[in-house]
């Protein structure tokens, strides 16, 4: 019995002894929580930069839709004053309303994607320098986290 008793303390003090062994420090479990921070930060930094140059590629494409529906709208107002003039030149003639009424709406229609397509670029812009100005901030953080 009591061989089994000594056996047992000295497999207690054995165990205890390889656990305390095992304690890690606060600094490096800080440490590994800065590095953490780093990769998680450079991660976003690098999912921000990509979607900024999709949306910097997008630019082009939205600068041409904004001047090609600008120029259709030009064109639907000269199409409608031109109408309008024949309208008043006789005003009971029912061929000449429906075509001012007509002109008048397609160039209403133009009118609304010109705006809609300025704003759209308008906004495009705004994304990209907001995404911009999160860049710049995650590229300080991630400078004054690699610098400490």
């Amino acid at each position: 019995m009591k061989i089994k008793d000594i056996i047992g303390v000295l497999g207690l003090l054995l165990i205890t002894w390889s656990a305390s062994a095992q304690v890690v420090s606060k600094d490096s479990i800080n440490m590994l929580k800065d590095q953490k921070q780093v990769i998680e930060l450079s991660k976003r930094l690098n999912e921000r930069k990509l979607e900024l140059a999709k949306l910097e590629n997008q630019v082009p494409q939205k600068t041409e839709e904004v001047a090609n529906t600008a120029e259709n709208a030009q064109k639907s107002a000269e199409e409608n004053k031109k109408a309008a003039e024949k309208l008043g030149d006789d005003p009971q003639d029912k061929k000449h309303a429906r075509r001012a009424s007509k002109s008048a709406g397609s160039a209403h229609r133009d009118a609304k994607r010109a705006r809609r397509a300025q704003q759209n670029l308008e906004k495009l812009n705004k994304n990209i320098e907001s995404l911009k100005k999160k860049i710049a901030d995650d590229e300080s953080k991630l400078a004054s986290l690699q610098g400490s």
